[in-house]
This record gives C-alpha cells, sequence and structure tokens, in this order.
C-alpha cells in the first residue's frame, strides 16, 4: 500500500522522476551504462550538468542577470563556511538572523572568519517565531538568513531591505514559492527536500560580489573557481544532479514555481485548518510565520499519543515524529506531497476524535 511520506529530508520525491531515474541506473541515454556509471566528463553528463544549472536559474527567473548556478557537495552546512570565506572581508563583519537551529550554526561558522552580529534571534522562545523589527548594520559585509525553519516548523514571509549583499539558506522551501530572487545575491540549498536526493548542494550566486575580500580561499571553499570550472572543479555527484534535473523538469512541466506554489498553498490550508479546529491538536509555531513546508503540531493532551500513533501508522503514514527540540509531531509537505496525502492525515486527526 502506497506509504504517505512526511519525512522531512531525505523527503518525497514526485514518482515520475523515480521512474525515470531508476530507468537511468539501467541504462543511461541508451549508452549501454548506468547513470551510476559514466563519466563525468562525457558528452551526457554535461549535458545534464549544463541543463541543470541552466534550468535552475530559468525557474528562479534569474536568467540573464549576473547569476551563476552551481551544484556542489558538503550540504548546506559547507555552505555555512564558504559564505563568509567568499563574502567576509579582513577585518570585517557580517551580520545574521538567528531564526533556529540551522541559522545557529551558520553563525558559527561566521564567528571563525570576523566579527558576527546577530541582529535579532527568536532562541529564548524556542524558535517559534520570526524575529523582527531588526537593524541590519550597513557596514556589515553581508547579511544571512534562513528562509524556512525545517525543526521549527517557521517560515519568513518578507525579507528585509538592506544595500548590502542578501545571502540566503533556502534549503527547505526551495521552489516552492515564488520570491523575488533577484534581491538575494547568494542563495544555497540542499538537494534533499524538494529538489533531488541528498548528495549535492545547488548554489546561486551573483557572479559581481566574489573576489572581494582579499582573503586566500581554499580551492575547494572558492565559488570563483568553481563557477570557472562549471561545477566540475572536482568529480560532481552525477546521481544526486541527474535526479536533481529530473525534479527541475518536473516542476517546469507543473507550470513553474507558480503552479506549485498554489498547490502547496492549498495543502497547508488544509492541514492547518484542522489544526486550529480540533481541540485535540495545536500548532506550535507563531500563526503568522508558519511554514508551508514543515507543519509542526502538538496534541493538546499527551495521554493521546499512543492511541494517534497508532491510526496515523494505520494510515500507512511515515515520517511524522517531531524533532526532539520541539516534540509532538512534525509534517513535511514538500512540493512532491500529493494533497491526497494531507487529506490522509487530516482524516486521521478527526478519527482521534471518535477514539478518546
Amino acid at each position: 500500500m502506497k506509504k504517505h511520506n512526511y519525512s522531512a529530508g531525505p523527503s518525497i520525491l514526485p514518482q515520475e522522476v523515480f521512474e525515470k531515474a531508476s530507468k537511468a541506473v539501467l541504462n543511461f541515454n541508451d549508452s549501454g551504462l548506468s547513470i551510476l556509471e559514466i563519466s563525468h566528463r562525457s558528452k551526457d553528463f554535461v549535458a545534464v550538468m549544463d541543463e541543470a544549472r541552466s534550468l535552475a536559474l530559468e525557474l528562479l527567473g534569474l536568467t540573464g542577470k549576473g547569476y551563476q548556478a552551481l551544484f556542489l557537495q558538503g550540504g548546506a552546512s559547507t555552505a555555512f563556511l564558504m559564505a563568509p570565506y567568499n563574502l567576509m572581508k579582513e577585518n570585517g563583519k557580517a551580520a545574521y538572523l538567528d531564526s533556529g537551529t540551522w541559522a545557529t550554526a551558520a553563525i558559527k561558522e561566521a564567528k571563525y572568519f570576523g566579527e558576527t552580529v546577530i541582529v535579532a534571534s527568536s532562541k529564548e522562545e524556542n524558535y517559534n517565531h520570526i524575529p523582527k523589527g531588526y537593524t541590519i548594520p550597513s557596514d556589515a559585509d553581508y547579511f544571512h538568513c534562513t528562509s524556512n525553519n525545517t525543526i521549527f516548523g517557521t517560515q519568513m514571509k518578507e525579507f528585509p531591505a538592506t544595500s548590502i549583499p542578501v545571502v540566503c539558506d533556502m534549503s527547505s522551501d526551495i521552489f516552492s514559492r515564488q520570491l523575488d530572487f533577484s534581491k538575494f545575491d547568494i542563495i544555497y540549498a540542499g538537494a534533499q527536500k524538494n529538489m533531488g536526493p541528498a548528495g549535492t548542494t545547488l548554489v546561486v550566486i551573483k557572479e559581481e560580489i566574489l573576489e572581494k575580500t582579499g582573503r586566500t580561499i581554499p580551492s575547494m571553499l572558492d565559488y570563483a573557481k568553481h563557477i570557472k570550472a562549471e561545477s566540475m572543479y572536482n568529480t560532481p555527484p552525477v546521481f544526486a544532479v541527474y535526479v536533481s534535473l529530473l525534479t527541475l523538469q518536473w516542476i517546469k512541466e507543473k507550470g513553474g514555481i507558480a503552479a506549485v506554489e498554489k498547490l502547496n498553498n492549498e495543502k497547508a490550508a488544509l492541514l492547518y485548518a484542522e489544526i486550529d479546529r480540533n481541540p485535540l491538536f495545536k500548532g506550535a509555531a507563531a500563526v503568522e510565520d508558519r511554514s508551508n513546508m514543515n507543519v509542526t503540531f502538538l496534541l493538546t493532551n499527551p495521554d493521546h499519543t499512543a492511541t494517534f500513533d497508532a491510526l496515523w501508522k494505520e494510515a500507512n503514514i511515515s515520517g511524522l515524529p517531531g524533532h526532539r527540540s520541539v516534540g509532538g509531531y512534525r509534517a513535511s509537505i514538500y512540493n512532491a506531497m500529493p494533497i491526497e496525502s494531507v487529506q490522509v492525515l487530516v482524516d486521521v486527526m478527526k478519527a482521534l476524535e471518535t477514539k478518546v
């Protein structure tokens, strides 16, 4: 029977993508070779990389606007380090918004390079909201924020205006909603939420901001070197890039980010409506900052946990328990999650009312 996969990542991917990828594992492009064994320098794979980079920019509306797209390794955790390496000047400083666990991890890395100003934090409230009303220092080398907080279920609905470069970790909501992506100078995102399997990280960079720090940057951490090598400075994660391309093609075929966002809004509205209606549940995040990707919620009476857990497991729901930092439950409803699966969860929540 169908599993309804609510895992926060690695997460659900479109069925069509799985089918195409499985065929490529056996025989890629009728080459007689598997996608898992072809050379990354082969004509077939270079075409994959070129299309993936081009399509990422196209979907974000950044084609011809001075941006480059890269598919790298190391996850967002390496990008935490690469941002200050590539943007923070010697004796410079950076400004960070502390809105969750991964923002905290990014801040930790930046502190190795220079003064790191935390412009605002919601840590004291266990990151249950997005900080607002803060001032970004105009003399900072860049401002860093996290668009969606996977663990706590909060999402930035607006981004501050500033004259300095803006770096954004969009790992858990990239390609899920329309934004003016030209407001960002660097966007990075691990593939394993909305874009592909674990193993590659999309980085979108406005080229003109690079090579201004005066630092000597190790080659593998130098964005300029990766751009020059067209994401081929070292052997790329071939399969992860290929599956990411298939997912980007799927988004385009769906009608692009606008069409995907419409469905995401409908899924989130359906689930949040039940959380707010049903007296047995309550949301974990501030209403105005609720994420459309990661819905966090709690039972109002913990004594009902065993009953509820049995119900959702019987309904073939997987990956629902919340992160230990929040407890309760977390329904990750990324792009590939069908609304029918969300309805199954809502029906289970309604069924709990008849059992207690």
